[in-house]
């Protein structure tokens, strides 16, 4: 069992925490582009690791991030006017451009340089494949941007959206590393004989320490068809990398479109997360179309109707469970693959106490991440960089699932399944 402090250190993520510091090490997913889809669109407001900031997209198409009470008298940004090249607080007028400069200060004389020594507080922020990512840490230790395959796709061959889920980022992330849940959270067909996942429901787990975290093999006994393998990739601090190649059936063959998919699960603060979900067609005569992309999204209890960014299944109408449902057609009577993910996990609480659990010889990827987690909460401490920092390790990694024969090694059967191709 682990200690509610050991875990307590590694939640708590606001700033001048211990896991915060860590956090502000990387670029840190803060908006999707719809979100200032124009120049001098209205500001938006961005909750991240605890800190309230208002982000908007000058007259130039830059992307500037500050804090979100202006530095004068405290007023929100967010009710600020975004015009000429800055965003000006409608208490006073005072005007601040991306970088936090104030350019007008309207309430002092004409002569006055009280402006050149006023600054609000900004953090860098860059568009990347769809994501607008912030950097809040040090400035002289900035990395460079994430590159992912996925962000490297075609824009026609990606997608993502995101989810608002009301509990701590990392049992939101414990889940996704978690494999062994989805023979009975995710039975969404209880009559089914022929789902790989229901032919062994207690997977023998592989797991591979790498310079951006790990990676790790699931591998399923399905009788005489071989071994069901899938092998994941979790990427420092909070990403994690599944693929969809394969319907996961006897005799059900290749998936409608063959894709890579996964989750980051960005803290908000200490007791909220915003996840961002992303898929990439990796057949490049496959690209999505919108009817796809709504089927795909609904099939994760997303779509236009589902769990976006506004909620409708939550905790306090128990995420609409049907007991009938449940007794009938699948385990959990939740709709929603990554509903079904957000009930358990907030189930638990906002934060939850973590030295009361048990973990078996399926949580070895959980006992990793938190060991990884801690170790670079010591290193950053001591001036050495986390792990994940430098895209080279890991950019030319992808997930994979496939049949293989038993008695070979996997990483030989699966090896040219788990090099990208963008």
């Amino acid at each position: 069992m682990q200690t509610l402090d050991e875990y307590d250190l590694i939640t708590r993520v606001g700033p001048d925490t211990l896991m915060g510091n860590v956090l502000r090490r990387y670029w840190l997913p803060a908006l999707v582009i719809e979100d200032l889809s124009a120049a001098d669109c209205p500001p938006v407001r961005v909750r991240l690791l605890g800190e309230d900031l208002v982000a908007f997209r000058d007259s130039n198409d830059r992307f500037g991030l500050l804090e979100e009470f202006c530095p004068h008298r405290c007023a929100s940004l967010f009710l600020g006017r975004n015009e000429q090249s800055g965003l000006r607080c409608v208490y006073h007028g005072w005007k601040f451009d991306v970088e936090g400069r104030c350019i007008d200060m309207p309430t002092e004389p004409a002569h006055s340089t009280f402006k050149d020594r006023v600054r609000a507080n900004a953090y860098p922020l860059a568009e990347r494949a769809g994501i607008l990512w912030a950097y809040l840490g040090p400035p002289e230790k900035q990395p460079p941007l994430p590159d992912m395959e996925w962000m490297r796709a075609p824009a026609s061959h990606r997608f993502v959206s995101k989810t608002i889920e009301r509990a701590n980022y990392l049992q939101a992330l414990e889940g996704g590393i978690d494999t062994a849940h989805s023979s009975f959270l995710h039975n969404n067909n209880l009559g089914d004989r022929t789902s790989f996942r229901q032919m062994d429901g207690a997977p023998t787990l592989e797991l591979e320490r790498t310079d951006y975290g790990f990676q790790y093999a699931s591998l399923r006994d399905i009788g005489e068809d071989g071994i069901y393998l899938r092998v994941y990739q979790f990427f420092m601090p909070f990403t994690q990398y599944r693929s969809h190649q394969l319907e996961g059936r006897r005799g059900a063959g290749r998936a409608e479109i063959p894709m890579l998919k996964g989750h980051l699960w960005v803290p908000i603060d200490d007791e909220n997360t915003c996840v961002y979900n992303f898929m990439m067609s990796v057949d490049e005569d496959k690209p999505f179309d919108a009817e796809y992309v709504e089927r795909e999204e609904t099939a994760g209890g997303r779509g236009s109707t589902g769990e976006t960014t506004v909620r409708h299944r939550v905790r306090e109408n128990d995420w609409l469970i049907d007991r009938e449902m449940q007794r009938t057609r699948n385990f959990t009577g939740i709709v929603g693959v990554n509903t079904q993910d957000l009930a358990v996990q907030e189930s638990m609480g906002r934060i939850v106490d973590r030295s009361r659990e048990h973990l078996g010889s399926t949580d070895r990827a959980v006992m990793t991440c938190r060991a990884i987690m801690r170790e670079a909460i010591k290193d950053v401490a001591e001036g050495i960089d986390p792990p994940g920092l430098d895209p080279s390790t890991y950019r030319h990694q992808r997930a994979a699932d496939v049949v293989i024969p038993k008695g070979v090694r996997w990483q030989d059967a699966a090896g040219r399944e788990l090099v990208a191709r963008h």
